[in-house]
């Protein structure tokens, strides 16, 4: 039997959109992992995934398993025959269990002895045989949270079967997959053909379905193809689409036969915020915006149909229909919000818990207040400008009890700044509103003003403080205030902006304001502890995202640096050190001095005796030393740590010529203090920016 291609095709009610795209993965790679395990090769495989369908189609399937040689061994040779030569009991037993006479059993030689063996070979199982197993694993391997039942069977899955198609070749596969009996027939679209296709062989699926079935089965196809239609349809007005990847994916994942429709709506609604508009056409209705040329909103919105209409105009006037009473909600919510000015809010904070034992959102507004004030002080921030980072903490919280941002929640800050502007707070004040919940995501923007970074990190401070203090720690995927995200946007805004703010020193005057919660309270001292800790471990990962050398990392962690913003220079000095062909010489030399200092209990650098160096090595070697101290000052005082370590790197030489010549651990003491001094002068030098010891080489 030679290879043939094979297609998996599992039809079922509409699939869970969001869900789709991690199905049909794990589905292609599910059966792919299969064929894998069963040592059956084949060629191309592509995944299909549609609102009712998922499958998965293989070319050129190896047509059976090959033969598999093996090996059983048995009894050791000294124990296989009596003195007489006969057969023991337990040669006898094992022949038994093998299925064959003492005398097809072979004898193995190795190193370790001599034993029986019984060696066979195994026919492959022809593949048609293996593939019902195959799909049932892979189903049930399935990323689905929730399984349900239907009709009276015993099956389950995250939507009702109602056909399964298994084709090896032009034939069906006989297997019964989900309490569906396996037939040869695929299923057209629900409302252009409802009725079965019959599917001549796994090549033909593809090209059926589109021709006759007017399903696109293909995702990526089909998402390319609303892109386009969207894009084109957006054009057609003068305007540019708003397409966000998730709303392409999931409407993608909602349409078999997609035919993008465009839509218009009142003018007037374009009074609203273009980001309350957007959220109600994306999430309410799964629409498209359209901006114009200069950016702004267009009265224009842009749906895709799960059918080709015969009449568009009905489909386009229906859509028309059900978006005006959204847009006329989002007019009512943001006219209703800015009657009521967001300090008024302010008290009703005090009805919403933030968490049970940290207190409301009154009580964190407060305590980020306090912390806002502290960062300013240490930011160098004038008279007005803490003013105005007192006003937006203040401020920071109130657009949560609006009712826009109870419908949307996802634009918290964001119609903060809106409802601000249009009250008359400053320009900082409202910016800041939306900027101290940045960065939202990795990768996000940062905030870039100064109010906005002061209340963005003591916000963010409070919340990992706090819930470090009642033990509430993150473990393994559980992380409900997203502490991993807090912690790492912190770091980002204190390097990337930069800043020069001790983290320790922040985290202790966090820990300062935070209530007593009753019960076993963390000290403060090991609350500070653990969240350091905790966030140079994010920084670890930070680094780690963009190339960072997981050695060089640990060499400046070394120095228990506690501003972000220095640690980061010093990233930048070793990891630019390390790449000298100076580094892996004076890393050694320096691990080796390391060494030398610890087993003479030496940890800090003495004074050198200038007058007890005798050898020239050492001269030679304190010489240069002296000088590039001199040198280098300015550059520590700097933070110019590139520059310093470059300097350094000169050292190389009379280093090496140091170790060639100069015994360090003689007799006289005197002699081998100072030569202790003169290395521990070395290594501090060094170990100013980082401890280059821990580079690899």
């Amino acid at each position: 039997m030679s290879a043939q291609d094979l297609l998996v095709e599992i039809g079922t009610e509409e699939l869970p959109p969001k869900a789709l795209k991690k199905l049909s993965d794990s589905f292609t790679s599910g059966v792919v992992g299969g064929l894998a395990d069963a040592g059956v090769s084949h060629g191309e495989v592509r995944g299909f995934a549609a609102p009712r369908r998922l499958a998965v189609f293989v070319k050129d399937v190896l047509a059976r398993q090959p033969d598999k040689a093996t090996e059983r061994r048995g009894p050791a040779l000294s124990a296989a025959f009596d003195a007489n030569g006969m057969p023991t009991k337990a040669t006898q037993g094992f022949a038994r269990s093998c299925g064959v006479e003492v005398e097809r059993l072979e004898r193995l030689e190795t190193d370790k002895g001599s034993w029986l063996v019984f060696r066979s070979v195994q026919p492959g199982a022809a593949t048609p045989e293996l593939i019902p197993d195959i799909v049932h694993k892979a189903l049930a391997g399935l990323p689905i949270p929730k399984r349900m039942r239907w009709a009276n069977l015993d099956a389950e899955f995250v939507r009702p079967v109602h056909w399964v198609l298994l084709l090896w070749g032009d034939r069906s596969i006989d297997a019964t997959i989900l309490g569906v009996r396996a037939g040869q027939e695929t299923r057209g679209h629900r409302f252009h053909h409802p009725a079965p296709l019959f599917v001549a062989e796994p090549a033909a699926y593809l090209p059926l379905l589109e021709t006759e079935g007017h399903v696109m089965p293909d995702f990526a196809a089909r998402r390319e193809a609303i892109f386009a239609q969207v894009t084109e349809a957006a054009r057609a007005c003068g305007g540019k689409a708003v397409i966000e990847d998730d709303l392409l994916d999931e409407v993608t994942a909602l349409t078999e036969w997609p035919s993008a429709v465009r839509g218009k709506f009142d003018e007037r609604y374009l009074d609203v915020p273009e980001e309350a508009l957007v959220s109600t056409m994306q999430g309410h209705q799964r629409y498209f915006a359209v901006r114009g040329s200069n950016g702004k909103l267009l009265p224009y919105f842009i749906t895709i149909a799960n059918i080709e209409s015969k009449d568009p105009d009905v489909v386009r006037a229906g859509n028309e229909r059900v978006i005006r009473p959204r847009l006329e909600d989002a007019m009512f919510f943001f006219q209703r919000d800015l009657a009521a000015p967001l300090v008024d809010r302010a008290a009703e904070l005090k009805n919403v818990v933030f968490q049970k034992q940290l207190g409301t959102l009154h009580d964190k507004t407060e305590r980020i207040v306090a912390l806002s004030g502290y960062i300013a002080q240490q930011l160098g921030l004038d008279g007005p400008a803490r003013d105005e980072v007192h006003r937006a903490a203040r401020l920071c919280k109130c657009d949560l009890l609006t009712s826009m941002v109870g419908e949307f929640p996802e634009l918290q800050g964001i119609m903060g700044r809106h409802y601000a502007e249009r009250q008359g707070e400053s320009p900082n004040v409202a910016q800041a509103m939306f900027e101290h919940y940045l960065p939202r995501f990795a990768g996000d923007q940062l905030p870039v003003t100064a109010v906005g970074r002061a209340v963005a990190i003591a916000d963010k401070l409070d919340t990992l403080c706090g819930i470090f203090s009642i033990g509430m720690i993150p473990t393994g995927d559980k992380d409900p205030f997203a502490l991993r995200r807090a912690a790492l946007g912190v770091l980002r805004i204190m390097i990337e902006s930069p800043l020069e703010l001790d983290l320790r020193a922040l985290l202790n005057e966090a820990v300062r304001h935070l209530p007593a919660t009753g019960g076993k309270k963390t000290p403060a001292h090991e609350v500070v502890d653990a969240v350091f800790r905790y966030m140079m471990e994010r920084l670890r990962a930070y680094y780690s995202d963009v190339g960072v050398r997981p050695d060089v990392f640990e060499a400046v962690l070394v120095r228990r640096v506690t501003v972000p913003s220095d640690f980061h220079r010093r990233i930048e000095a070793v990891s630019r050190f390390q790449r000298l062909p100076e580094a892996a010489s004076l890393a050694a030399a320096n691990k080796r001095i390391a060494n030398i200092l610890r087993q003479a209990g030496i940890e800090t650098a003495g004074a050198v005796d200038e007058s007890k160096l005798t050898e020239p090595a050492e001269k030679a070697l304190w010489k240069l030393i002296a000088r590039l101290s001199d040198e280098i000052e300015p550059l520590w005082r700097d933070h110019r740590y590139e520059q310093a370590l470059t300097r350094l790197a000169t050292l190389k030489e009379p280093v090496d010529g140091f170790f060639d010549a100069v015994m360090v651990m003689v007799d006289d003491k005197a002699l081998r203090d100072n030569r202790l001094a003169l290395l521990a002068a070395l290594y501090h030098m060094f170990l100013r920016v980082a401890d280059i010891s821990c580079l690899q080489g």
